[in-house]
């Protein structure tokens, strides 16, 4: 391919000319490579540090740029000026798997993170969500396990379905996240095709110091979120084309067919939490849109590729306490622990410094009295310490805040207290009975079956009929016919027996 323009010189990473590409520094043409052949050892010593550890949950993903721009008036729950009527912003949106690692296909049956990164005047605004509503478990205690039930196992590094269901019927609060993702959303067919929540609940503060409590839903444009591969095909697309989705979603923008997600929130009146029937900061449940209708709020747009994948979405770090004057977090529990691990994950993985990264460097104004540490590129200033007599930045108070609640009580360790309502079948059984239709029951059973005939144990397989059936009687039975016609009777597979990651059938 010819081109008018001169060709750049090769250089080292300090900018000094490279005398040769192809041949090594050496004593005569056949003799030692010498020691000072610095750009031999500098090419050699940054390949063998090119990796850095992957993320622990989410490692396989991809991501676009865009922007976020609001189309309805939402200033009376909100004083965040990215919400104000007109703001516009740009945006970094993540996409990624959940329990595969950084190689792993695309196609895994696996909930989907769907993460976005507003760069908005007040700083970084993140929302951390997945493709559903809802989450396998309600206690920050619990997800290190769940993650760990999801991954590999300890003696033969492989995945393992019956560890998968060990955790699931032993937890039953995951009925409901099962229930999606042993359904079609368990597969999406694209990224570009499918929702994102934060299911978490978040709290709003408007500019008179009202207080309200919010969930995100950003709704995709590409038809009704509803679009899914079938077991099969997505057996067969992991083997053809392990990156399909971070393909997909590439080719699509760079062919300027530009992806969009309208935003809609729930809203919640303050005082409405403390008596509503389902405890409302309960991570395994939604609130039913006849409750709280979704409002519209604007619109996010992806329009331009990553130039760099390893320091634009490699390196990008995704937080829920990056939060702006006017959004906070509350009393859901799982939401205020990621409001620590998230970060500090960044940091065993990035550096300490790695809000100086230019993908999380915020465009607004940063003075902070942080300091030093690997990798830190920005000049620190004087004053380092606070107070000070030297003109350094001072705390500014607002008398509005978000995520500030009433709390009181001793300190126990004990669930949520439970409402009218909660319960850990309910929503599940409605998700099966009342939202999919004949074919969507279908594919479960048969996508729930095919899990279950793979390498899960007698007394797990047992308690998994059990956990169906109080979901819905009818869907239980169906799924434990179908098992036992499969395996001719009981399953003879061992306790913690090998199988299969969970993109299998």
């Amino acid at each position: 391919m010819s081109s008018d323009k001169p060709v750049p010189a090769t250089t080292n990473d300090a900018g000094h000319p490279v005398q040769s590409q192809e041949h090594s520094l050496t004593v005569g043409t056949d003799g030692p490579i010498v020691l000072h052949d610095h750009y031999l050892l500098e090419q050699m010593a940054n390949f063998n540090r090119e990796r850095i550890p992957e993320r622990q949950p989410h490692a396989k993903g991809s991501g676009a740029f865009g922007h976020f721009e609001v189309t309805n008036d939402v200033s009376k729950y909100t004083k965040a000026r990215v919400f104000q009527p007109g703001a516009k912003v740009d945006t970094l949106v993540r996409f990624s798997t959940v329990a595969g690692e950084r190689g792993s296909p695309d196609t895994w049956r696996d909930p989907r993170g769907f993460s976005v990164k507003m760069y908005t005047d007040e700083g970084i605004f993140d929302m951390v969500g997945n493709n559903t509503p809802v989450f396998f478990v309600r206690d920050p205690t619990k997800f290190q396990n769940f993650i760990r039930s999801q991954k590999r196992r300890a003696d033969n590094g492989l995945r393992d379905h019956d560890m998968q269901w060990d955790f699931w019927t032993l937890s039953p609060e995951s009925a409901h996240q099962v229930a999606y993702l042993m359904g079609d959303r368990g597969i999406p067919k694209t990224w570009r095709e499918m929702n994102g929540y934060s299911s978490h609940t978040y709290s709003l503060v408007n500019a008179e110091g009202k207080l309200f409590w919010v969930k995100f839903h950003f709704k995709t444009d590409q038809g009704d979120g509803n679009a899914y591969l079938s077991q099969d095909e997505a057996d067969k697309m992991a083997g053809q084309d392990s990156d399909f989705h971070r393909r997909d979603l590439f080719d699509n923008i760079a062919s300027g067919n530009y992806p969009s997600w309208t935003l809609y929130w729930q809203i919640m009146p303050f005082e409405d939490a403390k008596t509503y029937r389902i405890n409302p900061f309960d991570l395994t449940k939604v609130w039913p849109h006849s409750d709280y209708p979704l409002i519209e709020v604007g619109k996010l747009t992806l329009n331009r590729n990553p130039t760099d994948f390893h320091s634009q979405i490699e390196q990008a770090a995704f937080e829920p306490n990056n939060m702006v004057p006017g959004v906070g977090l509350s009393p859901d529990k799982m939401l205020l622990a990621r409001g620590f691990s998230y970060a500090d994950a960044h940091r065993a993985r990035l550096g300490v410094n790695y809000k100086q990264i230019p993908v999380n460097k915020p465009q607004s104004p940063v003075h902070a009295y942080s300091k030093d540490g690997a990798m830190r590129v920005e000049n620190a200033a004087d004053p380092v310490y606070y107070p000070n007599s030297y003109g350094g930045p001072e705390a500014q108070p607002t008398p509005a805040e978000a995520g500030l609640w009433h709390a009181d009580g001793d300190m126990v360790r004990a669930a949520y207290q439970l409402r009218k309502d909660d319960d850990d079948w309910s929503q599940a059984g409605a998700l099966v009975r009342d939202v999919m239709d004949d074919g969507m029951r279908d594919r479960l059973v048969t996508n729930v079956t095919g899990h279950l005939c793979d390498g899960v144990s007698e007394k797990v397989l047992k308690r998994a009929f059990e956990y169906w059936r109080n979901i819905d009687a009818d869907i239980g039975a169906r799924i434990e016919k179908a098992v036992r016609d499969q395996l001719g009777g009981e399953s003879k597979a061992p306790g913690m027996a090998s199988a299969k990651s969970i993109g299998g059938k």
